[in-house]
């Protein structure tokens, strides 16, 4: 399905493209210090990466892979019968977030009130916050948006009677301090957590009170039901992933027990979904439970946009010969690729590569080495190499004594965990098949 991207957001987009290049911008020093260069004309002059306009270390993403995940996520939502909020922290980048509606992204998903702001600096007209609003400030402010656009939809967690009662009394407190009008009620999603676990009630029971507590309220409208099972296990073992099915047996039965919704509101919202359980969710949640809600069913996998060469690729549930449990989810591919320079080869199994934890995450594993690109062009498959431990600035890459590689040398190295890897980056170059760069994409964090 292919949805038009509002006109606000069109002309937001088009301004970026023409943003000069900076050469403060990392890796993009040369490009920059002409002051002429943007996303757009680099669609015009599609340098080569390898080129002498690039220095390295530099984060690229891969134009057919980006898309082809893209396609491939909503096509797959659009067949299970569930709609997709796509995580924008993993990005913070306008330009995909833009690609990810005209897909056919029912919202976007944001962490903070200040990615909320970002979102909507750039036109984004439904925005589902995945946590709890407890920023006074930050109320105001939502009020205040809300209040000036009525076709702005935000969705809001709540956990807790207290917080409820205090996202409660500071809308009112805004709204009559400023309009004097209440716009409408703000929806809210009850979250469900984990003992031990971050955000969310500690079971059903202190969710349906927290539920009862917001419907009673005069600003607030019990929207649906919320939970994150990512934190629940990093593995695909059947242990967890059991774990992963009670708790979405949970939240489905919690769904079954909110005050009825508003007819005019829409059905119940029944929300979950990271990047690399997403199929368990929809298998335990879109399905016809034996209670009388039949809710929509919401997805808010980030990781899937870029995937990676680490963490997703060994539990998300892509189809591979190496899964070891019958998983249905998309075909999805890696998008993002860091080169780095061999900067020494001190010993014959090790050699040090410029990248570190300034460039590339390391809360979920080590860079993957894919790759090396000679000096004199020649590409090779990085056989028998991997990085056993990064510094700041600095890759240590353990390698077969018998390598041929040497200083100058650069390495390609995949990532995982994308959303501790486009934080580091404020532009990435975009890359088409022939590393042909073709578009620079701009991050907001």
């Amino acid at each position: 399905m292919t949805v038009t991207v509002p006109a606000d957001m069109q002309r937001a987009l088009a301004a970026l493209r023409e943003r000069p290049l900076s050469p403060t911008d990392k890796g993009l020093g040369s490009l920059g210090a002409s002051g002429l260069i943007s996303a757009s004309t680099l669609a015009d002059l599609r340098p080569s990466l390898f080129g002498p306009d690039f220095v390295f270390p530099l984060l690229v993403l891969r134009e057919d892979a980006l898309q082809a995940n893209i396609s491939a996520m909503a096509e797959w939502c659009a067949a299970s019968g569930v709609r997709l909020a796509p995580h924008a922290k993993t990005t913070m980048a306008p330009q995909i977030i833009a690609r990810q509606i005209a897909a056919g992204a029912w919202a976007v998903t944001a962490a903070t009130i200040a990615q909320v702001q970002v979102l909507r600096a750039f036109g984004v007209q439904r925005v589902l916050l995945a946590n709890e609003l407890t920023d006074r400030h930050g109320i105001d402010w939502l009020a205040a948006e809300l209040a000036a656009d009525p076709d702005f939809d935000c969705y809001v967690y709540v956990d807790s009677i207290a917080g409820t009662e205090m996202l409660d009394e500071q809308l009112r407190t805004s709204w009559l301090g400023g309009s004097g009008q209440q716009p409408r009620r703000l929806p809210v999603l009850v979250e469900l957590g984990l003992v031990g676990g971050r955000a969310g009630c500690r079971s059903v029971a202190q969710a349906v009170d927290v539920a009862k507590a917001a419907a009673a309220t005069s600003t607030l409208r019990v929207a649906g039901a919320a939970g994150f099972e990512g934190n629940i296990g990093h593995d695909d073992k059947p242990a967890t992933l059991a774990a992963i099915t009670r708790f979405c047996r949970d939240l489905r039965s919690l769904s079954e027990q909110l005050p009825p919704p508003d007819p005019s509101a829409g059905p119940l919202i029944l929300s979950a979904g990271g990047s690399a359980f997403f199929d368990i969710v929809v298998r335990e949640l879109a399905g016809t439970g034996a209670g009388q809600v039949t809710p929509t069913v919401v997805l808010r996998s980030g990781a899937y946009v870029t995937h990676d060469h680490g963490f997703y690729a060994r539990i998300a549930p892509v189809p591979g010969p190496s899964r070891s449990h019958d998983r249905n989810g998309p075909i999805l591919t890696p998008a993002l690729e860091l080169w780095a320079p061999v900067l020494s080869r001190p010993e014959p199994a090790l050699a040090i590569a410029g990248a570190g934890r300034r460039d590339a995450p390391f809360d979920q594993g080590m860079p993957v080495p894919i790759r090396l690109r000679r000096g004199d062009g020649q590409l090779s498959a990085a056989a028998g190499m991997r990085v056993t431990a990064l510094d700041d600035q600095h890759a240590y890459l353990d390698i077969p004594p018998d390598t041929a590689l040497s200083p100058g040398d650069l390495v390609c190295l995949g990532i995982s965990h994308p959303c501790t890897a486009l934080d580091k980056w404020r532009v990435i170059p975009v890359v088409d098949g022939d590393y042909r760069v073709t578009d620079a994409i701009h991050t907001f964090f």
